[in-house]
């Protein structure tokens, strides 16, 4: 469902196992956060983020950047920079992935300024911008 965009499906494969009381882990709602990233379904990217945490999944890197990218890809930037701030919060590991996500947020609306801003932070993860990163960066210019 993830690769082929069935977000529906993928929700669908989800409230499936809970009726059926498969216990849902990192994996199945990470697949169902990526499917909504690949639609830019933000909204229930957010709530399956959420939800996560009210049945004691974890989030990771991967629930995260998956859903800042669906949140960049509906062009709610401001939502991607502040669920990018909060990975801490949640335990969650900042990694380049994520930043080039925040920027690929803010390249889609044009905010070149936090799109600077976020390929400046990448030295801070040890990760050097890398070609998509100044090219992502350079287009919000």
């Amino acid at each position: 469902c993830e690769k082929g965009g069935q977000w529906q499906a993928a929700l669908s494969l989800l409230k499936e196992m809970q009726q059926n009381l498969v216990k849902t882990n990192q994996f199945s709602y990470n697949a169902a956060i990526s499917a909504c990233e690949g639609c830019s379904e933000w909204q229930l990217a957010l709530c399956l983020l959420s939800r996560m945490n009210h049945v004691r999944v974890a989030a990771d890197s991967l629930s995260c950047n998956s859903a800042i990218s669906a949140c960049g890809a509906g062009g709610q930037w401001r939502l991607s920079l502040q669920l990018l701030s909060h990975m801490p919060d949640m335990k969650a590991t900042k990694d380049e992935i994520s930043l080039s996500a925040g920027i690929c947020a803010c390249e889609t609306v044009g905010k070149w300024r936090p799109a600077l801003s976020l390929l400046d932070c990448l030295p801070q993860l040890k990760a050097l911008p890398d070609r998509m990163s100044f090219n992502t960066a350079v287009a919000a210019c």
